[in-house]
């Protein structure tokens, strides 16, 4: 199957080819993700060396490992000695790579890298020797770096300020699939479903290649939620431990940060985090929040007009978010379908499309036609009291042209009326909004729907732009 999407990535990885030395290329991200299927498939044919780290075993088993693997690619009639250290591991891959014809790019590609890393292993000062000493001289050697382990690839390779951050030429965060990307890989297997349908499927489980590859085609997105989650053998009932277990070493702060997280639509300071899930103050909740952030499971959105230490932190990763809401701890649910009647989903799914839309800002830009005007996304909460009613405003798109785009998105299964008591609510919420930010710019209210609004009266005097769900695919 040709590889959906990633045209970015593509396009960076096939450009190495063409360069006059060689490189280093970490490319990270969640489990699930796509990394190793991403770089097999740009690379076919140029990978001369392919070996992935084991799980949770021991330097010596490590090494066999590696070994093993490079004697299939170096059939020689006299077999190699099993190494002892990894020096004398890339010793051996050395040795092998030397004897290749010269001319075309070669692509060393080593997965899981974070797996091959034990406990005294000397596995990173080998494998930089290896970089420094040996590929730096040709010009030749694509090495490639690939894992799931964000926190090992973060801490080792992106922020260190020693190890192989120096060394690294190129770094890949491969993130989830937007919704156009979905429905295209949705329909190379020959699943057709409405853009409401698809929407839904991704409220519910995001943009993971993995989680949507055996989706049947003929299916309703509630037989396919309940094959994914409920049914006997489902794919994803017993993924979410393994999630953050394969993504962090220590992973139990980062599930509690979550799931205090998915209980607050509004998301949560760094204050009100630490009382929610008792982590002290320090390094500690620092590197979970970086870590969360750096994995595009958690956003930190800024109040409008506020200082950046107001900033709220918003889980946006939909199946956290899912899972805490409807599988965690839940007895006695075994179907979609008893899932959608109840009152929690319509709170849950009003969240989910605010936060899916935080992550197509590009798109209702285009939509919009300011995809070239710099802006910033930001949501805003004035408490009311007994002098002046409060307001919320889940998303605002502050304009550098002087406008500002206040947003009222509206996931309903029919088009969405205006009335007049909404009107006055909306005229109501601008007041109160030009009062506080005292903002000069120009203010407009922009509705997003799923099926767009019914034109009324109300709605022509109040409503500046009117998008559809169809601008998100774009």
């Amino acid at each position: 199957m040709k590889l959906i999407g990633r045209l970015e990535e593509s396009a960076l990885l096939k450009s190495l080819l063409h360069k006059n030395e060689s490189e280093f290329v970490a490319v990270y991200g969640r489990r699930r993700i796509g990394k190793t299927y991403l770089v097999r498939q740009v690379y076919e044919g140029r990978i001369v060396f392919e070996c992935s780290g084991l799980h949770q075993k021991d330097k010596e088993q490590q090494l066999e490992n590696f070994w093993l693997t490079l004697a299939e690619y170096n059939q020689e009639e006299k077999p190699m000695l099993p190494p002892k250290s990894w020096l004398q591991a890339f010793a051996q891959l050395r040795g092998y790579l030397t004897k290749l014809p010269l001319g075309d790019k070669k692509v060393v590609f080593l997965d899981e890298i974070s797996w091959f890393d034990t406990p005294r292993a000397g596995f990173l000062a080998a494998l930089d020797n290896f970089w420094n000493q040996f590929c730096t001289k040709r010009d030749d050697i694509i090495l490639v770096i690939c894992g799931s382990a964000a926190s090992w690839i973060i801490q080792k390779v992106v922020n260190d300020r020693g190890g192989l951050h120096n060394r690294i030429t190129q770094h890949i965060q491969l993130m989830p699939f937007k919704l156009g990307e979905m429905k295209s890989f949705l329909e190379a297997r020959n699943v057709h479903l409405s853009l409401k349908d698809i929407t839904q499927l991704y409220m519910c489980v995001g943009g993971i290649p993995f989680y949507i590859k055996d989706v049947e085609a003929g299916k309703s997105v509630a037989q396919i939620l309940d094959s994914l989650f409920f049914g006997n053998g489902a794919k994803l009932k017993n993924e979410f431990p393994n999630l953050y277990a394969a993504l962090f070493k220590n992973n139990q702060g980062h599930e509690t940060v979550v799931q205090a997280l998915a209980q607050k639509n509004k998301g949560l300071t760094r204050n009100e985090i630490i009382r929610a899930t008792g982590i002290s103050s320090g390094g500690g909740l620092t590197l979970i929040l970086e870590e969360l952030l750096q994995c595009g499971f958690i956003r930190r959105i800024y109040p409008f007009s506020k200082v950046s230490e107001d900033g709220l932190y918003r889980l946006v990763d939909e199946f956290s978010l899912f899972y805490f809401r409807f599988l965690h701890n839940q007895k006695g649910t075994n179907s979609w379908l008893q899932i959608a009647v109840t009152p929690a989903f319509k709170n849950w799914s009003g969240y989910a499309f605010e936060s899916l839309c935080f992550k197509h800002v590009y798109q209702i830009k285009k939509a919009l036609g300011i995809h070239g005007v710099i802006s910033n996304e930001y949501s805003w909460y004035q408490k009311g009291n007994s002098v002046s009613p409060g307001a919320q405003i889940d998303f605002i798109l502050d304009r550098s042209d002087n406008c500002i785009n206040l947003f009222e998105l509206k996931f309903h299964d029919a088009e969405f009326e205006v009335t007049k008591e909404y009107a006055s609510q909306l005229r109501e919420k601008i007041e109160i909004f030009k009062h506080h930010t005292r903002t000069k710019k120009n203010v407009f209210i922009t509705l997003l729907t799923v099926f767009g609004m019914k034109r009324n009266e109300h709605a022509l005097s109040m409503i500046t732009q009117d998008l559809i769900l169809d601008v998100l695919f774009d």
